[in-house]
């Protein structure tokens, strides 16, 4: 605060000023007073207890307050480790969807190019199915759904959540129903499933994913599958153009690199896998998963998740050879590099290839530099 300041012409407490002294001397001694009045005056004026002079001003003291900003990251998504500035995937559960494969009959597939993770297996007659996880991203339409395998209780628990299928075997079903899901088929999803009827009986049934999501599971978020790169952080591996996981024909994935989007486009006998919104499915990270399988059983057989085994992770357009680990059907599977450190992914969306140990996977790498110019 500045201190009081006087009005311009003002003077505090000043005296008014003594009167000049009128001459009265004669005639003669007329030089002499003059003299002595100017010397009274100017006696007088420095005793005074003001001055003429116009006051000091003060200047007011100004005080600047320092302000801290703190800048909070933004929320991200636990199953692609990408940025979720309104923070939805955090309020929902995951949504699992059991999504059918038969070759052209059922493809193009609803939701597949928006799912978080898909893990692709192996059922009867070298088919395959796919398991879709849904948590950043809901579709509108989820599909075709068709029934569970004896390996989808293993795949969902670590995750929880609602798991969305139809029908099969018992004791498939038995396990399912065990698991620490809720368990939706088309006899309790009512208005959620509906079939399409411009397609063929039993590959016309599909699902709205908000309404499976609202039949409610948990925990709520669901815990991460995957480690993530951090920003400017560089995956470690050799360089891959493009590789095959060689199941059988129709349903061999070929994934080639596209470098300006980061992501490995997916194709089936040279032919762009796409879903029912015309997008090419390609995800940003693919993870060949060497499975041990039990004995045989009518539906394919029941493929051994939890273990231990190879792992070939692919991302960035480079492929490391690791290894995969899980000690529980509760936690997470964990896959590291031969030195035993963990193995981290590009944020984004990542499926997973189960395939039984032994299936070949052909991988096409980059031609060496050409060597310098001799001098």
């Amino acid at each position: 605060m500045s201190d009081p300041v006087n009005k311009p012409g003002e003077r505090r407490g000043a005296p008014p000023l003594l009167t000049p002294l009128t001459p009265v001397a004669r005639r003669r001694s007329v030089l002499v007073v003059p003299v002595a009045l100017v010397a009274i005056s100017s006696l007088l004026a420095g005793c005074g207890g003001g001055s003429s002079a116009a006051p000091k001003k003060h200047k007011p003291t100004t005080t600047t307050k320092l302000t801290t900003t703190t800048t909070t990251a933004p929320p991200v998504a636990p199953e692609t480790g990408l940025p979720d500035p309104q923070g939805a995937s955090l309020t929902r559960p995951a949504l699992w969807v059991k999504i059918e494969n038969l070759s052209e009959q059922v493809r193009p597939q609803a939701g597949l190019d928006v799912a978080d993770v898909v893990y692709e297996q192996i059922t009867e007659g070298g088919i395959t199915r796919f398991i879709a996880l849904f948590n950043s991203q809901i579709p509108d339409v989820v599909g075709p759904i068709r029934s569970t395998r004896a390996m989808d209780a293993d795949v969902v628990a670590p995750l929880g959540g609602i798991f969305a299928y139809s029908g099969g075997i018992a004791d498939s079903v038995r396990l399912i129903n065990q698991a620490p899901v809720n368990a939706v088929d088309d006899t309790k999803a009512g208005p959620a499933m509906f079939r399409d009827k411009t397609r063929r009986a039993p590959h016309n049934l599909f699902g709205h994913a908000d309404q499976l999501l609202a039949k409610g599971g948990k925990p709520v978020p669901p815990p991460p599958l995957f480690q993530y790169l951090a920003n400017g952080e560089m995956f470690t591996g050799d360089p891959v153009m493009a590789f095959t996981v060689k199941y059988d024909r129709g349903y061999a994935p070929t994934y080639t690199f596209d470098a300006p989007t980061g992501t490995w486009k997916r194709d089936i006998d040279a032919v762009p896998f796409t879903a029912t919104s015309g997008q090419h499915v390609a995800p940003t990270n693919v993870i060949v998963q060497f499975v041990p399988c039990c004995v045989p059983s009518p539906e394919g057989g029941a493929y051994q998740t939890v273990g231990s085994g190879d792992a070939w992770v692919f991302t960035q357009g480079k492929v490391l050879r690791g290894k995969w680990n899980r000690t529980d059907r509760s936690q997470v599977t964990q896959f590291v590099d031969a030195a035993g450190a963990p193995v981290k992914l590009a944020p984004g969306r990542t499926w997973v290839e189960f395939a039984p140990i032994g299936l070949p996977v052909d991988v096409i790498s980059p031609p060496p530099p050409a060597p310098p110019p001799s001098s």
